[in-house]
């Protein structure tokens, strides 16, 4: 038996998708990004005229992600130290794998889920990280 989540402070799925599926203890999330709920801004990027990245900052990205990443967590049901494993998708692992990882540190230096970094070409919107991550949930 499973049951589906949505948070109300995350980012709206950009498909026909919950935010987290619970089942048994527990919790699977979507992919999650660093937008920001009830708006097309992206912490972080600046994009053209075109709408291709002019710029980004992978930090805030980073930083915006993980806040997502908690609110839907939290809004499920679980906790940021309830994380037992986490795949990160990098779009530039050569130039940001180094910001990206002292960031990691800082908020999982109590909690430790098992982890993989990816790099991939893109990502469904023109953002720099994404998240998969599996939680416990009582």
């Amino acid at each position: 038996m499973s049951e589906t989540k949505h948070s109300s402070k995350a980012p709206e799925p950009v498909g026909l998708y919950p935010h987290a599926r619970k089942v048994g203890n527990l919790l699977f999330l979507s992919g999650v990004g660093p937008r920001k709920r009830g708006s097309k801004e992206i912490p972080g990027v600046t994009l053209d005229t075109k709408g291709n990245i002019a710029s980004y900052d992978i930090a805030e990205q980073c930083h915006s992600v993980f806040a997502n990443v908690r609110a839907i967590l939290e809004d499920a049901g679980s906790s940021w130290d309830q994380l037992v494993d986490v795949t990160v998708f990098l779009t530039n692992m050569k130039d940001d794998f180094k910001i990206y990882n002292a960031i990691y540190a800082e908020y999982f230096k109590d909690n430790q889920p098992c982890r993989t970094t990816v790099e991939v070409l893109s990502l469904p919107t023109p953002i720099g990280i994404e998240l998969k991550c599996i939680a416990t949930i009582d």
